[in-house]
């Protein structure tokens, strides 16, 4: 096995009402000026405003950037990064899913070492830490407020640059499944399969240890058990709050166990097509594992008796022919599409899409690799 490293966020609050603590944590930290990273949408539900007003109280200055899109992008970096100059900001507050989580690692990096984003494409490519980050989720999906991972879509390429560094680390990471309470069933099931993604992916990873197997398959069983639930009743804070430890379970294991092609080949969809991330890890994932089921059935055997599925009795093939109908299964019940031709990807983009997830960092752990054509003919398949 050799070496291996273990990342994650020194600090990390869990459960209701975990918030106040974390602002309690940022005045102990002496910071005095916040930029707080959102979207659109939360700030105009006033949740940046809660959040401001909760550091007003305790005489912390902020200022609000909402300007990042659903697939971030080397714009929205660079506006916030000059919002946060402007302003004098001593930190940076992430507030939202995945998206606010990896525009403001972007920001806090480039704060700290200079240069654009996209000089950090790849892995460890920075030198120092980046501006202390405290990411505070109102998902349960991406684990982004407590990963090395950062995604920042290059309009100009068309490509989303993975970005895996150790100094893009949150140093809080907070999980108050009261904020994640008014999510629409649409994107509590998309971030659900995306943190399922991360279960499965680090499990079959090359790069999986006793560690990250635990996390993965404990984050597996909570999924199975309680995205169904979190889907038809958004306000069922017991629901969310399983999600939340298993999107956070399922963080811990690919933030160190890393991803496979499923995650490689979305990361395309997304930059090509402005696509939603957790949708296409949904679509893909079932395709994915069906490839690498010739050199992993047996782990997948595992993530089948994970879900709950009776597979005592079952050759590791078998086990995971379950483990993939499982997926399907569950895919179906909380509403996902079936393919992705419904959601504009086109057979003649699949070369160039091919080619550029050959060249992701997600794939280098996937426990079987491909060649162009095997990537290409998966895509078709998704179709």
């Amino acid at each position: 096995m050799g070496q291996s490293l273990f990342f994650m966020p020194s600090i990390n609050l869990m459960g209701a009402g975990c918030l106040a603590t974390a602002v309690d944590m940022i005045v102990g930290y002496g910071h005095k000026k916040a930029l707080i990273v959102t979207d659109g949408p939360l700030a105009r539900m006033g949740v940046a405003k809660t959040l401001a007003d909760a550091l007003a109280a305790k005489a912390i200055e902020s200022v609000v950037f909402d300007g990042v899109q659903p697939n971030p992008t080397i714009g929205n970096v660079e506006a916030g990064l000059e919002l946060l100059r402007q302003n004098g900001c001593d930190c940076v507050i992430s507030l939202g899913g995945g998206s606010p989580h990896d525009c403001a690692k972007g920001i806090a990096l480039c704060a700290a070492n200079g240069g654009g984003i996209a000089d950090y494409e790849g892995i460890d490519r920075s030198a120092k830490p980046q501006l202390p980050l405290i990411a505070v989720n109102t998902t349960a999906g991406t684990a982004s407020e407590m990963t090395r991972f950062c995604i920042i879509t290059d309009e100009r390429r068309h490509v989303k640059m993975a970005i895996v560094d150790r100094h893009v680390t949150p140093v809080i990471s907070v999980n108050d499944p009261s904020m994640m309470l008014a999510k629409p069933p649409g994107l509590t099931a998309a971030t659900g399969m995306d943190a399922l993604t991360h279960a499965v992916e680090a499990y079959v990873s090359t790069a999986a240890t006793p560690i990250t197997d635990a996390c993965a398959l404990k984050a597996v069983s909570l999924i199975a058990a309680n995205l169904p639930t979190a889907v038809a009743e958004g306000q069922n804070l017991h629901a969310r709050e399983q999600m939340a430890y298993a999107q956070f379970l399922a963080g811990m294991a690919f933030n160190n166990a890393s991803l496979g092609y499923v995650h490689a080949m979305v990361h395309q969809l997304g930059g090509f097509y402005d696509l939603p991330h957790g949708v296409c890890n949904a679509v893909l994932l079932p395709h994915v594992q069906r490839y690498n089921s010739t050199v992993v059935a047996a782990r997948l055997k595992d993530v089948a008796a994970a879900m709950g599925l009776n597979v005592s009795e079952h050759s590791a093939e078998e086990g995971a022919a379950a483990c993939i109908a499982g997926i399907r299964a569950l895919s179906a019940q909380i509403g996902i599409p079936v393919g992705l031709a419904g959601l504009g990807v086109k057979e003649a983009d699949i070369p160039t899409l091919a080619t550029n997830a050959l060249r992701d960092a997600c794939g280098l752990t996937n426990p079987r690799q491909a060649t162009q054509a095997e990537i290409e003919d998966i895509f078709r398949a998704a179709l």
